[in-house]
């Protein structure tokens, strides 16, 4: 079964950065297109950004993070990354990958707080 674990989170102040790491436990080549959402409390999980196995991205919200996220991968290391730059408030919640056109089992997310 494929695993997923997501770290990289934390405490940052607004205008601060983070990276944000998902590896995975099989080749991510072979799950295909990746993504990270976000979960804010009380809300669904929305989708943040996504990256081809080519290395294209897409990020939903580009008004949002347009220019402050950035989706990248490492296929040697099984790993997606979100640099995420100039963080704000509304950044807060926890952060999850998966595969973006199947359904794997979610990994327990890394917590990004941007407070003051």
């Amino acid at each position: 079964q494929v695993q997923l674990v997501e770290s990289g989170g934390g405490l940052v102040q607004p205008g601060g950065s983070l990276r944000l790491s998902c590896q995975a436990s099989v080749s991510i080549r072979s799950i295909g297109t990746m993504a990270w959402h976000r979960q804010v409390p009380g809300q669904q999980r929305e989708l943040v950004a996504t990256i081809t196995v080519a290395g294209t991205t897409y990020y939903p919200d580009s008004d949002s993070v347009k220019g402050r996220f950035t989706a990248s991968r490492d296929d040697a290391a099984n790993t997606i990354y979100l640099q995420m730059d100039n963080l704000k408030t509304e950044d807060t919640g926890v952060y999850y990958c998966n595969a973006r056109w199947r359904d794997l089992p979610w990994g327990p997310g890394t917590q990004v707080t941007v407070s003051s």
